[in-house]
């Protein structure tokens, strides 16, 4: 036996290593260039220790066998530390829809005009809340406040706010007597863009109860964004009219945006028959009351 093999046996080791074989292709290496092989000296077996030896055989790692290869035993695996479960974002949103919805008028008035639950906070100017009787048997509802409406606090003033007016006059309903008119949103979106279904997903708590106060006998709600967000729907409004739909127990006729006519002369016909429809639902209702 050589000496480089007892050497190796001395360390464990009972397979020399060897340089692994070029691959296809692979340009040979140059003997000239590679350094001699020293031979090692051979250390006494007693006074090898084991530090020395694991030293050693680190040169050689591809004869070391699998199961040379230290391994954590089971027991000694430390596991995580287990991250306390806190409440989850579903958890405190239904926290705070249940709380709004036990608000009485008073209370739901300032939960609005505080209201940080979504950015619009950021840059609204007023909080539009709603307006009319809390009483009333008849409720509009609209898409969001505009940049009149985010000024004067105010929901449907400026052109689109007096053909409303006058719309209500010819049933014979005014918004300071027998009708309540509120938003889907009470913040104006930036640039009047459409609301975002986070933001509709914040507000919507806050018109739910305004309706259960006010508890009309019909609601007929304004423009294509607010009928596809109270109805939980995306049927174009165009089929969306000339039907009486259901909104927590209470009948819903849609009809479109007093702005939209405002640009659509030729849809205030259909406006008209839409409220007419509106009334007569209203009157089915109280007959029924």
């Amino acid at each position: 036996m050589s000496r480089r093999a007892q050497f190796l046996e001395v360390l464990g080791i009972p397979t020399e290593w060897l340089p692994r074989e070029p691959r296809a292709g692979q340009a040979q290496p140059d003997a000239a260039a590679q350094p001699a092989a020293v031979p090692a000296a051979e250390p006494p077996a007693a006074v090898m220790t084991a530090p020395a030896a694991a030293a050693a055989a680190v040169d050689y790692p591809e004869a070391l066998p699998d199961a040379a290869v230290a391994q954590p035993a089971a027991d000694e695996q430390v596991a995580p530390e287990p991250v306390p479960a806190g409440p989850g974002a579903a958890d405190v949103q239904g926290e705070r829809e249940a709380a709004i919805a036990t608000m009485d008028w008073p209370a739901l008035d300032a939960a609005v005009a505080g209201c940080t639950a979504c950015g619009l906070c950021r840059t609204r100017t007023n909080t539009v809340f709603g307006v009319g009787a809390r009483q009333a048997e008849w409720m509009l509802v609209g898409e969001a406040p505009g940049e009149n409406e985010d000024l004067q606090g105010e929901p449907f003033v400026g052109q689109a706010g007096k053909l409303l007016d006058n719309m209500l006059g010819a049933l014979g309903l005014a918004r300071g007597r027998n009708v309540f008119i509120a938003n889907v949103l009470k913040c104006r979106p930036p640039g009047n863009r459409n609301p975002e279904p986070e933001e509709v997903a914040q507000c919507e708590p806050f018109l739910r109860r305004q309706i259960a106060l006010v508890r009309p006998r019909v609601i007929v709600v304004l423009g294509r964004f607010a009928a596809q967000s109270l109805l939980r729907t995306t049927t174009p409004i165009g089929k969306l009219r000339g039907t009486v739909h259901v909104y927590e127990g209470i009948p819903v006729v849609v009809t479109y945006h007093p702005a939209y006519l405002l640009r659509t002369l030729t849809d205030k016909a259909r406006a008209w028959e839409d409220l007419c429809l509106a009334r007569e639902v209203h009157d089915r209702a109280g007959a029924g009351a």
